[in-house]
């Protein structure tokens, strides 16, 4: 029953990206270029995205999903060297691609060679994200120590 509720959810999430226009690149780089021809129509998808999950993350506190399980735990809103790096790179590469996880999946099917090309070079990024990381956090030990 979890999985026929996540293939739902899935479904009306890849179809919802599609109809608002996220999976279209040249749509999602005029959103961005805000000094050039900027498209505004992207603020509404994003507005439609995050005031339901504002009130989403009020109304799971002490309830449990209907499919069993629990609700992931709210992010901390600490700033720190790995949130802003990952937002910039997650930037630069929405704004040179025009697509980002969600989208660049759920265009597969219909994107052209240019999508599969991207998705794979995420999933490239995504495992070697976690050495990088480490790799950088030794080095910030060793300069702190250093000092």
């Amino acid at each position: 029953m979890r999985n026929l509720f996540a293939f739902i959810a899935g479904g009306l999430f890849g179809a919802g990206l599609f109809i608002s226009g996220m999976t279209d690149t040249s749509k999602v780089q005029g959103w961005l270029d805000v000094f050039g021809n900027w498209d505004p129509t992207l603020a509404f998808v994003m507005g439609g995205a995050i005031i339901p999950m504002f009130f989403a993350w009020r109304l799971t506190k002490g309830r449990a999903p209907v499919v069993g399980g629990t609700f992931p735990t709210p992010p901390e809103p600490r700033i720190g060297r790995n949130l802003v790096l990952g937002s910039v790179l997650f930037g630069f590469g929405w704004g040179l691609a025009g697509l980002c996880p969600g989208p660049s999946i759920a265009s597969l099917s219909y994107g052209g060679i240019m999508h599969w090309i991207f998705v794979a070079a995420m999933l490239v990024g995504m495992y070697v994200a976690p050495a990088l990381r480490d790799r950088m956090d030794r080095t910030l030990d060793r300069s702190v120590a250093a000092e």
